[in-house]
């Protein structure tokens, strides 16, 4: 496909972007999903901090090997319904602030602002799976399953437990994903310049937005991961959270777990924007097919007539004489020939001008 079709594909197709963002976020938790148990139990304030192959062959050693992947299944429940929420309307606030601006200055600002309402959406729905997802990955976790977890956070703690930490997550989000979509559509006029589909400057892109967005929140994210799994203390806020961490673990605390979270983020994002723009492609492309006009007894005729287009007779003239066959006869038959020749006998560029009769 050529870089022109792919710019012009169907991509203010709203179903087009929710499956492609779906799927594209389940595979972006699912694959990276172990690294992020690590980077969750680095960020603990009551363990000792510890390297990412050790902390990793601890928790395999001691409590299984599947236990990296604990929790999963809550990441799958809400990485769908929230990713499809995100990129969509990600797409849409990008086309419709880009439609009433006239010069390229402002893109910066447009994809950082369509960045922050598409997180706003995204982070309703994803908290509550966060929640589930870290209090199964701590140490000592006493669930086996995301629903009993769910149903227990519930009873004990009431449905607000759920968004305690949805301040601090937007807190963080909210310039993360900025820096995201910045670096990324930035690295794309660079690496992209044609925006067709390919998918190595998506992977490049992807990568470098999401280790540098990473490495900035960094410190926000050791807070959210206090207020959700509510470890050394009760904190109920972002205020108190962040005195937390500095009270336990002075300044070095709120960027524990800062090399797990950049090594997560950056294959994490490139898996995401390469999926995201491989079934944005695929999805594009059957709905530029099945979208052409149907042929046979569907396609309706156009109901005005066309009219012929007059034939102009030819200017040359010709000087024809009659001329007579020799008479044929046979047993009482007899059969005779007048022809008419043109005098004048010359051949012309395309026919040869002879008439017959």
């Amino acid at each position: 496909m050529n870089p022109e079709d792919y710019e012009t594909l169907p991509t203010d197709n709203v179903s087009t972007h929710m499956i492609a963002g779906a799927i594209a976020g389940v595979m972006e938790h699912c694959i990276m999903y172990p690294l992020d148990s690590v980077k969750t139990r680095m960020q603990s304030l009551t363990t000792a901090s510890t390297g990412i192959s050790e902390t990793l062959s601890k928790m395999v050693r001691h409590e299984g090997l599947l236990r990296p992947v604990r929790g999963m299944s809550a990441m799958v429940v809400g990485a769908g319904p929230s990713h499809a929420l995100y990129f969509s309307s990600y797409e849409y606030l990008k086309k419709t602030f880009t439609r009433h601006t006239n010069s390229d200055r402002y893109n910066t600002l447009i994809f950082g602002s369509a960045g922050c309402i598409a997180t706003l959406i995204h982070d309703g729905f994803m908290n509550p799976a966060e929640v589930v997802k870290q209090r199964m990955q701590m140490i000592n976790s006493p669930y086996k399953t995301a629903l009993t977890c769910a149903v227990s956070i519930y009873q004990k703690e009431g449905f607000r437990a759920f968004y305690r930490s949805y301040t601090t997550q937007l807190t963080m989000n909210v310039p993360f994903q900025s820096i995201h979509f910045v670096i990324y559509e930035l690295s794309q006029q660079f690496l992209n310049r044609d925006r067709s589909y390919n998918p190595a400057a998506h992977m490049a892109s992807g990568a470098l937005a999401g280790g540098v967005a990473a490495a900035v929140t960094t410190p926000l994210d050791v807070c959210k991961t206090l207020l959700n799994t509510q470890q050394a203390g009760t904190a109920s806020g972002l205020t108190q959270a962040i005195k937390t961490v500095y009270r336990l673990g002075g300044v070095s605390g709120y960027f524990r777990g800062l090399q797990a979270r950049t090594m997560y983020q950056m294959p994490a994002t490139a898996i995401c924007w390469s999926t995201y723009e491989f079934f944005k492609y695929a999805l594009g492309t059957t709905t530029t097919r099945t979208a052409q006009p149907l042929l046979g007894s569907e396609a309706r005729p156009d109901p005005s007539p066309i009219e012929p287009t007059p034939v102009e007779p030819p200017s040359e003239k010709y000087n024809l004489k009659p001329r007579e066959l020799p008479a044929m006869s046979s047993t009482g038959l007899s059969i005779s020939f007048n022809t008419m020749h043109n005098a004048e006998y010359k051949q012309k560029k395309d026919i040869l001008d002879v008439c017959h009769t």
